[in-house]
């Protein structure tokens, strides 16, 4: 019995120092040093494959903390295969396996995670399949009011805003919401996602008045958690700053908009992808308020990244466009603009859709050009 014992006892070590490596890869990640993070994911990945086999079912949790860090690291090819091998893994266990609820909870964020990663480069039929499919093995394995059902309906809601589902969004993320607050205290994180998402669907909307309580609240639960320099706060400053432009509140959200660059580009580097978002929106203000030099030079470098890290088709990328052509239209240079105008009605065509509130917006913008009319002018989007 004692070789028995000893294996047990070896086996509970091996998981257990797997988890605080992981747990630490995790805090690094979430303060901006990728490459540390990066390091210890492997070291649990390493330990866990070598103590239990490549497709044992406790492999993919140090996968899933892996696929974060390199998502995160804006490396999302490397993301998504690590997401694919853990899910695989968890997807092969055993019929009883897979009905242990710490292997349907690991199921679960899998889809979740993955499928979130679809979202984020525009593959949103594969992300609703995904997510679907999170949301119901959570209520199946897991219940109804268990924290991954409010978790999927969070990530599932990201969806829908970007496709301009707006309706069955806010259904699902105020469904998350009232599941969260019955179970978790004020400041817990999770609340503060939720109410960062909850006023930028708002904004999505138009509703910038009805956003502004969520963003607000989103960022005094980051800065009482995390601190004042978190790129997690930076996050939801650059929301709240995204707020105050649609209420033409400018002398407010520029130095938010600034405060956001500054932070992302100290814990990522200035190509990061939050680096490029931050600008083209800072870029708005800029234009907004009459310095279209600064405007002009600040969305080619937001335009510049965004290229680079989405690639030339991700809607992110058009909303920069089209916003650039709004810069042109107004300052007199119809054709510039009808060029930048139509490569991204394409790109939202593509990615949206026909009926997207984008797509409506960026043909608006190229039929007031057509149209010749002097006193049309485009919108941003």
């Amino acid at each position: 019995m004692k070789p028995h014992v000893h294996r047990m006892k070896s086996a509970t070590a091996i998981a257990r120092r797997a988890m605080q490596l992981r747990t630490r890869a995790e805090t690094l990640c979430s303060s901006g040093r990728c490459a540390a993070a990066r390091e210890l994911a492997r070291q649990a990945l390493a330990l866990v494959e070598s103590g239990f086999g490549r497709d044992h079912v406790l492999v993919a949790g140090p996968l899933d903390t892996l696929a974060s860090i390199e998502e995160t690291s804006g490396r999302r090819d490397r993301a998504k295969q690590h997401y694919a091998r853990a899910l695989a893994i968890v997807e092969h266990a055993s019929a009883e396996d897979a009905e242990e609820p710490d292997v349907a909870r690991v199921h679960v964020q899998l889809l979740r995670h993955l499928g979130s990663l679809h979202t984020s480069i525009g593959e949103y039929a594969e992300a609703e399949s995904r997510l679907r499919a999170a949301l119901e093995r959570a209520q199946r394995t897991l219940g109804r009011d268990d924290l991954e059902c409010a978790s999927a309906c969070n990530d599932l809601g990201v969806l829908y805003k970007f496709t301009g589902r707006f309706a069955e969004a806010s259904r699902l993320y105020r469904r998350a919401l009232s599941i969260a607050q019955s179970q978790l205290a004020d400041d817990d994180p999770m609340l503060a996602v939720l109410n960062h998402n909850l006023g930028g669907l708002e904004h999505a909307r138009g509703r910038f008045r009805e956003g502004e309580p969520f963003a607000r609240r989103s960022v005094a639960i980051r800065e009482r958690t995390l601190g004042p320099e978190h790129p997690e706060v930076a996050a939801d400053v650059a929301a709240l700053a995204a707020i105050l432009d649609g209420l033409e509140r400018y002398a407010e959200s520029e130095p938010l908009h600034e405060r956001a660059i500054a932070i992302f580009e100290k814990s990522f580097g200035a190509e990061h992808y939050e680096v490029g978002m931050a600008l083209g929106n800072l870029a708005a203000v800029y234009h907004a308020t009459g310095r279209t030099e600064e405007a002009e030079r600040t969305y080619l470098r937001s335009l510049a990244i965004k290229r680079k890290e989405l690639g030339a088709r991700h809607p992110d990328l058009a909303f920069t466009l089209n916003n650039l052509a709004y810069l042109h239209q107004t300052e007199g240079r119809p054709r510039r603009a009808a060029a930048l105008y139509r490569r991204a009605l394409a790109v939202f065509d593509a990615a949206f859709g026909r009926e997207h509130p984008s797509t409506r917006t960026c043909r608006a913008n190229l039929d007031s050009l057509a149209k010749d009319a002097p006193a049309a002018r485009g919108r941003r989007a």
